[in-house]
């Protein structure tokens, strides 16, 4: 499989390379972060003495540059090796009808051909979860576990989040809220009644997100494309940059509601329905002395239950600037990723996406949870296409949609970073 996007999944273009140059990129990275640290405390250490040196501050930087890029060169390699692993396969035997379902729609996806055939066999492949397609075909299983193979490398999200198959527009689930109580009691006292727990219903409802690629009819004539690469790729950047923004800062109206959509309240004062926050010490940036303590004070915010699978959510902007901190035994809060571990923050995993907020006032540039259960994210099984070779003579465009939900379904599970004093 060789499919081109963008540079968190670049790793996949020549998948093979990629992977086996995994340890030689970590072992760079190693050598690069102790350069790091010994400049960095070089300069820390001018800056102590009154002797604070630009050039000095440029090189530091140059080479924190540097391990951003590594640890990008990193995931892609990781994620080469996640894609071989679970796209390697084809082992398991394939149903006859789902067979014959995937060669007439790669006849149809090439020539057209007679709608109503194809329909009949999408059904005798028990594919039809759609009451309406809109005119369209749910592609072929290996097709739509392509797709979602890619977008699984290129969204940070994907990869946290919960990830749940629906078939309907709406997925419901009740969250215990807590306020059982209990007692203790002898051998033949009377028992007394106990609190009803509170239950809250969180709804989360799908929204539809759409591709158009185009290519022309030649090339489908020429019968060398591989039409499940050739869609992922095309399709897939797009899904995966127009849902990853919904997961961070959608506002829920057609599409998933993100993480930075909800309302939030100081962490002292948390309630269930908003997300808590603790704050950087400074109106838009991180305090000047100390800025360690915001990091260490967000981690303490989640409760100890759910730091175990948790991790820190920032862009790569941010963790530019995290990668300097020093807590208060003197050892930097980051710490480079090894072939097992990715990049890790106070030793919890550290994913970058760029739709987080930058440092600004009353921005939430950091997130700290634990994901899995906090943010439920919900695929409408099926991703349908509709052929079109009219509109454009010569060419042909494939009108591509997939329904994605997503939203917080556990309050207590996500903790937010303010620039704020």
């Amino acid at each position: 499989m060789t499919i081109a996007l963008n540079s968190r999944a670049r790793g996949i273009l020549g998948v093979r390379a990629d992977a086996g140059n995994l340890p030689t990129i970590i072992a760079e990275m190693q050598q690069t972060f102790q350069a790091f640290k010994d400049e960095r405390d070089k300069e820390l250490a001018d800056i102590k003495k009154g002797l604070a040196d630009c050039v000095q501050t440029e090189k530091v930087e140059r080479i924190n540059a540097e391990i951003g890029t590594l640890t990008t060169a990193i995931n892609d390699a990781k994620a080469a090796l996640d894609a071989l692993r679970v796209g390697g396969g084809g082992s398991q035997p394939i149903d006859a009808d789902v067979r014959a379902h995937s060669d007439a729609f790669n006849r149809w996806f090439r020539r057209g051909g007679d709608p109503e055939a194809l329909k009949q066999l999408q059904m005798k492949a028990k594919l039809t979860t759609q009451s309406d397609p809109d005119g369209g075909f749910l592609v072929p299983t290996e097709m739509e576990g392509t797709v979602d193979r890619v977008l699984a490398t290129v969204s940070a999200m994907r990869g946290l989040a919960r990830v749940v198959q629906v078939s309907s527009d709406e997925y419901s689930k009740l969250v215990n809220l807590g306020g059982t109580t209990s007692g203790w009691v002898g051998e033949e006292e009377a028992r007394a009644s106990t609190s009803t727990p509170t239950l809250s219903k969180i709804t989360i409802a799908a929204g539809e997100i759409y591709a158009e690629p185009v290519t022309t009819q030649r090339m489908l004539d020429d019968g060398i494309v591989d039409v499940a690469a050739w869609l992922a790729d095309e399709v897939s950047v797009e899904f995966a940059e127009e849902e990853g923004l919904a997961f961070i800062s959608g506002n829920g109206v057609n599409k998933p509601r993100g993480i930075l959509a909800y309302d939030t309240v100081a962490n002292a004062s948390y309630a269930w329905g908003k997300l808590g926050f603790t704050v950087t010490g400074a109106a838009a940036a991180f305090a000047t002395s100390k800025p360690a303590d915001a990091i260490i004070d967000l981690f303490y915010s989640l409760k100890a239950g759910y730091r175990n699978g948790a991790s820190f959510l920032t862009s790569d902007a941010v963790l530019g600037t995290i990668r300097k901190f020093k807590g208060s035994d003197d050892n930097y809060l980051w710490s480079p990723p090894t072939v097992d571990m990715p990049a890790t923050i106070l030793g919890k995993p550290v994913e970058t996406d760029d739709n987080m907020s930058a440092l600004g006032a009353n921005a939430f540039p950091v997130a700290f949870g634990n994901f899995q259960r906090g943010y439920l994210i919900t695929d409408r099984k099926g991703i349908t296409v509709i052929r079109d070779d009219i509109t454009s003579k010569g060419n042909v465009k494939f009108y591509t949609t997939k329904r994605v939900g997503g939203g917080v379904v556990n309050f207590e599970a996500i903790k937010l970073l303010k620039c704020s004093t």
